[in-house]
């Protein structure tokens, strides 16, 4: 199903990526209230939990720990739309190739599923494996979300307060 904006002649629809989606995503996280590390620490904690494959619980995973390290919470939530059907497949084999390296385990078979339910079923040591390799490869991403959405949101609101 797809849905037309009103202000836009793009087409959009869930998982699809455009100059649009990405523009409205800056923006949303332009405006979100608090000081930039805030801002910053919430999105790169939804960033980092994005690419953790822990479907379905990605947004609760991340508000929750944007409460616990205070972080916005909004951005958190926002951030964690980093994963989305085009990306998630790439990190979730990447998160099972780097654990089942990091455990020291061959990668005997290729996985395909929905969700950690699903990733559940696969046994023990396939989700220790993959819920390993996605907290190794979310850490540099987290860690760059944050210092680029600190500069970012920095530099946007210092040029708002020039123009007073």
């Amino acid at each position: 199903m797809k849905e037309t904006r009103k202000d836009s002649n793009i087409k959009t629809s869930p998982g699809h990526l455009s100059k649009y989606n990405i523009r409205e995503f800056v923006q949303r996280v332009k405006n979100l209230e608090g000081d930039p590390h805030y801002v910053a620490m919430g999105l790169a904690i939804g960033v980092f939990i994005g690419i953790t494959p822990t479907i379905p619980f990605h947004t609760v995973l991340a508000v929750a720990l944007a409460f616990i390290l205070r972080g916005s919470k909004v951005a958190a939530a926002l951030g964690v739309w980093f994963s989305n059907p085009i990306t998630a497949p790439i990190f979730y084999w990447g998160s099972y190739k780097a654990g089942m390296y990091l455990l020291g385990n061959p990668a005997p078979f290729d996985i395909k599923y929905e969700s950690i339910l699903e990733l559940l079923d696969l046994g023990i040591d396939v989700t220790i494996a993959m819920i390993s390799g996605g907290i190794i490869l979310g850490i540099l991403p987290g860690i760059a979300s944050y210092f680029i959405t600190r500069k970012i949101i920095t530099t946007i609101r210092l040029r708002r307060e020039s123009k007073k």
